[in-house]
């Protein structure tokens, strides 16, 4: 393997403006492998995770953590969890809902489609888990705030294009256009 000195071409500057704040740079060569394996590790993490819950002897059950873990701990959304775990469609939708989409979220990482859809997903019940897990004693980052972040990175930077099935869907020929051409919106569930 060699690594490419880093490039000027465009496709590996970035910049974006939020709020009337510009911010911009220019990746490495090697960014791609390190995109790469974010979307690999927590495509397996979550892949394994939904798997095991899925062909356990006990059947997943999330009442019990949703009743009882936000009331311990000073979470501000203790209530919010409360509710969900005293509200029986809640709980089997939470049931079916965490370990097929925790699944889903992991292959959908691993095989690189959909991967901004299934980021967005993994970065939404990541910051359930940040609530669900609350505890700031050692401040407001912790593991389930710090995996959000990687979803997020791992959808902003396209890593579905890289060794990924969304690079073929999306350049996939309708007519002598691509799909993405044809379909610009599919640019928020693709890459």
């Amino acid at each position: 393997m060699t690594a490419s000195p880093i490039s000027t071409d465009a496709r590996n500057t970035f910049e974006s403006t939020v709020g009337g704040y510009t911010v911009g740079g220019r990746a490495h060569s090697l960014s791609a492998w390190f995109v790469l394996s974010l979307r690999l590790m927590m495509g397996w993490a979550f892949a394994y995770s939904g798997f095991t819950k899925l062909v356990a002897a006990e059947p997943f059950s999330a009442g019990g953590y949703l009743t009882n873990v936000a009331a311990t701990n000073g979470n501000p959304l203790a209530g919010l969890f409360a509710w969900m775990g005293s509200t029986p469609w809640f709980v089997e939708f939470a049931n079916v809902a965490v370990p097929w989409g925790e699944l889903l979220i992991g292959l959908g990482l691993l095989v690189g489609a959909l991967v901004r859809l299934a980021a967005f997903f993994g970065a939404l019940m990541m910051l359930m888990f940040y609530f669900g897990n609350w505890d700031i004693a050692h401040g407001v980052i912790n593991g389930d705030f710090a995996y959000m972040l990687v979803f997020l990175a791992v959808a902003a930077f396209g890593a579905g294009r890289i060794l990924g099935l969304d690079a073929w869907i999306e350049s996939y020929d309708l007519d002598g256009e691509t799909l993405l051409e044809r379909y610009p919106r599919l640019e928020y569930l693709l890459g």
